[in-house]
């Protein structure tokens, strides 16, 4: 596949989660399509069900509907959620995970070579000893990792060094998408600013495909080519980062860019409020999920859920009134 082509079509996914007789919507009919070599960034706030598309998508969680279509590296077009076990492992190897707590995710009773070499013994299990080791230490230092560290457990290590371990986990495989789940979150700015460079400069040499899950739209906003926005286990609004930062066309997408701290104590940003709590996703209000906190409500949007539809090349959005309003966007410029 050349760059730019279309490695994975995401369609129509829902997970509910059924506990006790009630039914949570935790994700519900999320499309987007994902080309080769670019980084998708999906944001929200938390519970919008961010962490569990992700989830769907390199198939943690069985969804309760839709499909991800992937172009394989051999050229096979499959449906990642329906093929059986013995073909997901020949092509699980291809979408990996990084995890957002890097002080949860990895087994304190492992060294930090048995962690990163797992994956390889679990796919290659025939692969001589000295192989195994050398695709460790390379993959290793590409992270930054000292090798001569690898002996030791992960509670020897900062959190930003257990992150770059979570990243040399997922990268010695070879993948070619990896799923990152708040991958910086659980670090300060300045660690965050070098893991992120770092996932850039891998995503440069290896040709990598990044979905980026992250509630922190600078972050999203310095390493997204396209980004999607969830509310309560929609898709509200999807965009090029551009586009969707100077332009937005849905309201809540406009009152999270209002938050954006600008680093600049001459410039007062004006917030933009959102009354009241995120819905129960177990009940959801009617119509338009979004109308109980709304500024822009009207009747029709409590009586109708809006239809996601392209507004402009390559701008979904889901709102009634998306055509007639003039939103504020934001620019670090």
């Amino acid at each position: 596949m050349s760059k730019g082509d279309k490695i994975l079509d995401v369609k129509n996914i829902s997970m509910q989660f059924n506990s006790k007789g009630v039914c949570v919507r935790a994700v519900t009919d999320v499309s987007f399509p994902v080309y080769e070599g670019e980084t998708i960034g999906i944001v929200g706030e938390s519970g919008c069900g961010k962490t569990t598309l992700g989830r769907c998508i390199v198939r943690a969680y069985e969804p309760t509907a839709g499909c991800v279509e992937y172009t394989a590296s051999d050229g096979q077009l499959l449906d990642f959620l329906k093929i059986d076990k013995q073909t997901m492992k020949k092509y699980r190897k291809e979408i990996q995970m990084i995890f957002q707590d890097p002080y949860s995710s990895l087994d304190p009773r492992m060294t930090v070579l048995d962690i990163i070499k797992e994956p390889i013994l679990a796919n290659y299990p025939k692969m001589p000893k000295a192989e195994v080791e050398r695709r460790v230490m390379d993959i290793a230092a590409k992270v930054g990792l000292n090798t001569t560290y690898l002996k030791r457990y992960p509670h020897a290590f900062s959190g930003g060094q257990r992150q770059r371990i979570g990243i040399a986990r997922a990268l010695v495989l070879n993948p070619r998408v990896i799923v990152c789940d708040e991958a910086v979150s659980a670090l300060d700015v300045s660690i965050q600013a070098q893991v992120i460079n770092l996932l850039h400069d891998l995503q440069q040499e290896f040709g990598l495909t990044y979905l980026f899950i992250s509630h922190d739209l600078s972050v999203v906003e310095y390493i997204s080519d396209k980004v999607g926005v969830m509310y309560l286990g929609k898709m509200v609004e999807f965009a090029p980062t551009k586009k969707l930062f100077e332009h937005p066309m849905h309201p809540y997408t406009e009152s999270l860019l209002s938050a954006v701290p600008v680093a600049d104590p001459t410039v007062q940003m004006e917030r933009i409020p959102l009354e009241g709590e995120i819905p129960n996703p177990a009940n959801p209000p009617s119509g338009c999920y979004f109308h109980t906190r709304c500024r822009f409500c009207t009747e029709k949007c409590k009586a109708e859920a809006p239809a996601y539809v392209e507004l402009e090349p390559e701008h979904f959005v889901a709102c009634h009134r998306a055509e007639e309003l003039k939103l504020r966007g934001f620019s670090y410029e």
